[in-house]
């Protein structure tokens, strides 16, 4: 059985980019380049030509850029895009207009990241090849849900975990969430530098305060700690209460941070006072923890496969029986809310 080839259609500003990705897809069988472009316009052309299965997309192009292209692309021939993109704001835009993911542009000279580039940008794409491509739609204008009451202390953190689609799900659910809430770690597979600005992004976004994590930061009611890119986010206790250390690392299930260390971390200090959360994303990472969150007393939710960009690490959950509750995206925060009530 001959299989399937991902159609691919690149579109990047850099002739030398364009150059490179097409000889690095054209050397691995499992994909076939379609065309290339140089700018949004002859991409909009090229998509009608050849109906690709996956756009590879440069973020920042003269003229149209990616993020203005998305915006007019998505709401009526949504397709699944992998973002490339220097070190900018703009990415989490272009991931809100309906891209599934992004890799960091390399610098081109060095040769060695451009190879790992290219290495992460294919398995990005494949993955996309088979994500829910839709224009996701935000409402500004979501207020936080209520608690009843004062939490009573049972539940002293949420533990957040994702991956791919995982900017946008996080961002749905912590706009949900009250500043009462107990602290909240989260773990979203992103490289360095990213992880700052995501967390700039949501806290200009959010009622809860919203920060990347620093070594020894403490964790507080209404404060939102994300992962840095680069380390391994785990929870420790003192008398005080709870504090997250951040440590370089080996990659755990294939990724630093990994949900599964945070998760893992969660279970052995907090137990049962936890709310553990697996969002959208590929793979396994945080499975296999949150059946140890689960086992330790804690109440886990799993997000359900229609709401999920990609039905893949919440499905691992699921299967392990590492969940108390699946349930849509939209209906996780109330999922929240009414465990915190009872």
């Amino acid at each position: 059985m001959t299989l399937k080839k991902i159609r691919v259609l690149i579109v990047d500003d850099s002739i030398f980019f364009r150059t490179a990705l097409k000889k690095y897809f054209a050397s691995d069988p499992a994909f076939e380049v379609v065309g290339t472009s140089g700018n949004a316009y002859d991409a909009e052309k090229k998509i009608a030509e050849y109906n690709p299965d996956v756009l590879t997309l440069d973020v920042e192009m003269p003229g149209l850029s990616g993020t203005d292209f998305l915006k007019k692309l998505m709401p009526h021939n949504p397709l699944p895009i992998v973002l490339v993109s220097s070190l900018n704001m703009s990415v989490f835009e272009a991931l809100e207009s309906g891209a599934v993911d992004f890799v960091k542009k390399p610098d081109a000279e060095n040769q060695g990241n451009f190879d790992a580039f290219c290495t992460e940008l294919s398995t990005k794409v494949k993955i996309a090849s088979k994500a829910k491509a839709k224009r996701k739609v935000i409402n500004s204008t979501v207020s936080p849900l209520s608690l009843k009451r004062k939490p009573s202390g049972e539940y002293q953190m949420i533990a957040i975990g994702a991956s791919t689609g995982g900017t946008e799900a996080i961002l749905a659910l912590l706009k949900r969430l009250p500043k009462e809430c107990p602290g909240i770690v989260v773990v979203q597979h992103m490289p360095p530098g990213f992880t700052r600005m995501f967390a700039d992004r949501m806290n200009h976004l959010c009622e809860i305060y919203v920060a990347e994590a620093q070594n020894g930061d403490r964790i507080q009611p209404g404060t939102a700690l994300i992962a840095p890119g680069d380390k391994h986010l785990t929870v420790e206790k003192d008398r005080k209460g709870y504090y997250v250390k951040c440590a370089a690392g080996e990659k755990v299930s294939g990724h630093c941070p990994s949900v599964d260390v945070l998760f893992h971390s969660v279970a052995a200090k907090v137990g049962k006072g936890c709310i553990g959360v697996i969002l959208t994303g590929m793979g396994k990472d945080g499975a296999a923890g949150l059946l140890k969150m689960r086992q330790a007393g804690a109440y886990t939710i799993g997000q359900d496969k229609d709401s999920s960009v990609v039905y893949g690490m919440p499905k691992e959950a699921f299967e392990l029986k590492a969940v108390t509750k699946q349930v849509s995206l939209d209906n996780i925060p109330n999922a929240i809310i009414d465990c915190l009530n009872k």
